[in-house]
């Protein structure tokens, strides 16, 4: 007779989230790179989405961006850069290396090759020519410590060359070497996203060259990236774990096998936790509401999100590239989603009224405020805009 698993119940996963996604009032954290740490990466396609995670977790909630800014540009304890399935992260520092040797760089590779490709195919110059404007770019990025693309142009004009990309398609269009180069230079892991040029919110960032980092074997890598996701997120299906990596299913089984995870039986099948993590965590003990911002980490942890996200409310709180909106969350569940208007007031509605009576309408509506007065005069519009936030601040 095969072993007989542990079984993890839907109560205890959400336990464990409240708990190690420091979402529970008891459990929030001291500082952004805490916060960082408890859940392995901070979603960084809209800039916004770091300061408000990390807002959500913060203990001290008003010190959210001063500490936020100082961890990312003066610490450098935060990195900006990309990782898995080629997304763009705030990753805690000692992280990096793990990240680029174990997904950034087979995405490197496929991201140069289709420069080289898209540039042959339009007649712009060869491969000795990009790497001659590669190095003088980053010799001007040392000089200048951080710098937009523009002025990266000044130091090196071949930046500001274009080609025509796709040409007679209908998706045709005119890329410049600069944003094409760049945007590679940043999947190689050497030059990451600095200080923006506006606050907070703003997506117009510096550029400056990525921190020094040992290289490492990609297989070790793997099994070390794996090991601090299912810490910070276990149990999880191989299917969330190859959705939540984009690596390939033998790479994940592979890595699964040499971090010793263990498989434990879930509501909705077979899942796995890390070597020790097989014993029952004490939830909160008291309940716990929360507004989690669009591409939440924790919204966006899993592919498999029946346990904490009813299938009804997809369609008002998903846009449909299947990126989250924002969330509001009672209990480890997503029960409706809020939005922020134009006169800075945050705006909620329950989609999901199931165990959610008046004590978890005053903690909901307590976050709201919270959220407000940290987030003081700044306005936030999400990047990708879902039906519910959309209604919200009509």
């Amino acid at each position: 007779m095969g072993e007989t698993l542990r079984h993890i119940t839907t109560a205890e996963r959400r336990a464990r989230l409240a708990v190690r996604h420091r979402l529970a009032g008891t459990a929030r954290a001291a500082s952004p790179e805490e916060v960082a740490r408890s859940l392995v990466a901070l979603h960084g396609t809209d800039p916004a989405t770091v300061y408000l995670a990390v807002g959500a977790r913060l203990a001290d909630a008003a010190r959210t961006v001063p500490e936020t800014e100082r961890a990312l540009y003066e610490d450098r304890a935060l990195v900006r850069m990309h990782g898995m399935r080629h997304t763009v992260f705030v990753f805690p520092a000692e992280l990096t290396a793990v990240v680029h040797a174990s997904t950034g760089l087979t995405v490197a590779a496929r991201e140069r090759a289709a420069l080289l490709q898209h540039m042959a195919a339009a007649g712009a110059p060869d491969a000795a020519w990009l790497k001659e404007v590669e190095e003088s770019t980053l010799a001007a990025l040392g000089r200048l410590g951080q710098a937009t693309a523009a002025e990266l142009a000044v130091e090196e004009p071949r930046l500001r060359e274009q080609f025509v990309y796709a040409a007679g398609k209908r998706y045709e269009g005119v890329h410049t070497v600069s944003t094409r180069l760049l945007k590679v230079l940043g999947v190689e892991g050497k030059v990451v996203r600095g200080r923006p040029l506006g606050s907070w919110t703003s997506s117009r960032f510096r550029w400056a060259l990525a921190p020094r980092h040992p290289e490492l074997d990609p297989a070790e890598a793997r099994a070390a990236l794996l090991r601090h996701w299912l810490t910070a997120c276990g149990p999880a299906t191989e299917a969330d774990l190859k959705w939540w990596t984009g690596w390939r299913v033998t790479d994940v089984r592979r890595a699964l096998t040499a971090i010793g995870a263990r498989p434990v039986s879930l509501d909705a099948g077979t899942g796995y936790v890390a070597e020790g993590d097989e014993d029952a965590v004490a939830g909160p003990g008291e309940p716990w509401a929360a507004l989690l911002p669009a591409l939440d980490p924790t919204a966006m942890a899993w592919q498999e999100r029946d346990w904490y996200l009813a299938p009804e409310l997809r369609a008002a709180l998903f846009d449909r590239s299947g990126n989250v909106g924002p969330t509001v969350w009672w209990n480890g569940r997503v029960v409706g989603g809020w939005a922020q208007r134009a006169d800075g007031e945050v705006v909620w509605r329950l989609l999901d009224t199931r165990d959610v009576g008046r004590d978890a309408e005053a903690a909901i509506a307590s976050e709201a405020g919270r959220l407000r007065g940290w987030a003081g005069a700044t306005r936030v519009t999400p990047r990708f805009r879902t039906p519910l936030e959309r209604e919200l601040t009509a």
